[in-house]
């Protein structure tokens, strides 16, 4: 067995779309709308799904915010440079909640932003990956 995805419910697709692939480098893999039950898929990642996980943005018709809720904390991307991913995300109006800086009481590297609808998102840099948070 292997991850696959996860699924995030957004308010405004093509707006969430942007977002992960103009300012975090995503690619569209694949777009579906389903026009009975009124809802649009769309499938963003790194690589391909056969290889990879990737996240499915659901769209439904109509529904422009959600109640994000207590229990959901957040996705985590690693990037080589997430002083620039943060700088790229601040540029476009973006949301950034915590700086880039070493995790609290370790050395891993890590800065959190917000995509359009508020989803918290932890950048770890790469060269920490697989180290555990206070390596």
């Amino acid at each position: 067995m292997r991850f696959l995805h996860t699924m995030l419910r957004v308010g405004d697709l093509d707006r969430s779309i942007d977002f992960y692939t103009n300012i975090l480098g995503m690619k569209l893999l694949r777009k579906s709308e389903n026009a009975e039950y009124k809802y649009t898929l769309a499938f963003i990642g790194y690589e391909d799904e056969s290889v990879g996980t990737v996240l499915e943005l659901t769209y439904n018709w109509g529904v422009t915010s959600y109640d994000l809720g207590g229990a959901f904390g957040h996705i985590a991307i690693g990037a080589d440079n997430i002083s620039e991913v943060v700088e790229k995300v601040r540029s476009a109006g973006g949301k950034v909640t915590r700086e880039v800086g070493p995790v609290k009481g370790g050395t891993t590297v890590i800065a959190f932003v917000e995509d359009p609808d508020g989803y918290k998102i932890e950048l770890i840099e790469n060269k920490f990956i697989g180290k555990g948070l206070g390596n």
